[in-house]
């Protein structure tokens, strides 16, 4: 049955029962639990966001066992009301459709969890479903065949590429990361621009081409936010090198890339983005914000010198030589919460977050 509300997973389990849920008191006994499924009813504002809502009985539901057992695999409407189960543990995954690769229309929702079955208990899963994939909505300006007769546009990403006509008006969505856009003109290809995008975002661009009343100021960027999808827009004119949402072209120390814009530009190279130093000691899973510091090989950027989150910031890795033994927080503890400009190539990940390597030339700000 069609829904007009939708859902993202989460398992409610209250305190007074967690005891007897997790917790076996025979460890030998044999005795199985079972899950049992629903979608959470939960009042959905319906927004401009949202397309087709998906049937959630045609949602693919799978189980699987920590040892990787495949313990069901169909469609949501046809799963059992109540799965029995031997105690364990046990991953659920829900999906409105397989998405592998780009392709228009096609946002896909789901949720995933793990759960643990208890013996003698019926264990109940809640789902709650959010858009998994990201998409990118370009309006392209009616006088880009005139301006470029045999141009044409197309978005790539790893798991393959579009082409997107002038005259296209779906959504092209993609697996969350890095998506170019790119200009054949002839024989020439142009990368126009990376944004790399998370899921639940829609990017919406508006491509224009060069015009001689083009005013030089800077449009606004505007990021509207509503119950299910970020959407971002932006304007961008064909031969400008940027979008008018950034902050600066990332061409001097003086242009230098925000930490959020540097960000949506992962592949850029020797490039300038501006910071302040708020902490190192990076590591896969955190960093440090508090001295003293151990590592003379990283640093971290954020947005404000009173960053304390390593989600907003970008990671910086410092050549040996004298970059690093001006920069380092070993070293040079008072740098610490300093504004600076730092020259480099904007990479997807360093230490688990966009970061700059190659850094070959740094600013006070």
């Amino acid at each position: 049955m069609k829904r007009k509300r939708f859902f993202a997973a989460v398992l409610l389990l209250s305190a007074v029962c967690s005891c007897s849920l997790f917790g076996v008191d025979d460890p030998a006994e044999e005795e199985g639990g079972s899950l049992s499924f629903e979608f959470v009813d939960k009042a959905y504002f319906e927004t401009r966001a949202l397309a087709a809502l998906p049937d959630t009985n045609n949602f693919i539901l799978s189980v699987t066992s920590a040892a990787g057992k495949t313990i069901y695999q169909g469609n949501y409407g046809d799963a059992p009301e109540n799965l029995s189960l031997s105690a364990g543990s046990y991953d659920v995954k829900v999906v409105s459709r397989e998405f592998s690769s780009p392709a228009f229309n096609a946002p896909q929702y789901g949720d995933e969890q793990t759960v643990v079955v208890s013996s003698g208990q019926q264990q109940k899963v809640e789902l709650l479903c959010s858009q998994l994939n990201a998409g990118i909505k370009l309006s392209v300006d009616t006088d880009f065949i005139s301006v470029y007769p045999n141009g044409s546009l197309h978005l790539k990403a790893d798991s393959g590429k579009l082409v997107y006509s002038v005259a296209e008006k779906r959504i092209a969505y993609f697996l969350p990361g890095s998506v170019a856009l790119i200009m054949s003109n002839g024989s020439t290809d142009n990368t126009l621009f990376t944004r790399t995008l998370k899921a639940g975002q829609v990017l919406a661009i508006n491509i224009s081409v060069p015009s001689s009343s083009e005013s030089s100021e800077e449009t606004s960027f505007a990021v509207s936010v509503d119950t299910s999808r970020t959407w971002i827009f932006e304007d961008y004119t064909i031969g400008s090198g940027s979008s008018s949402s950034d902050d600066g072209s990332g061409s001097s120390s003086s242009e230098a890339l925000t930490i959020a814009k540097a960000k949506e530009l992962v592949g850029e190279e020797d490039v300038w983005v501006t910071g302040y130093i708020v902490g190192g000691d990076l590591t896969s899973s955190s960093c440090s914000f508090e001295s003293p510091f151990s590592s003379r090989t990283n640093i971290v950027l954020g947005p404000r010198s009173s960053t304390d989150n390593k989600e907003s910031c970008l990671s910086v890795s410092l050549p040996s030589g004298e970059i690093r033994e001006a920069l380092n927080l070993v070293d040079n503890p008072e740098n610490k919460g300093r504004s600076i400009a730092l020259k480099g190539d904007i990479v997807s990940s360093y230490y688990g977050i966009e970061g700059l390597k190659n850094v070959s030339d740094y600013n006070w700000k």
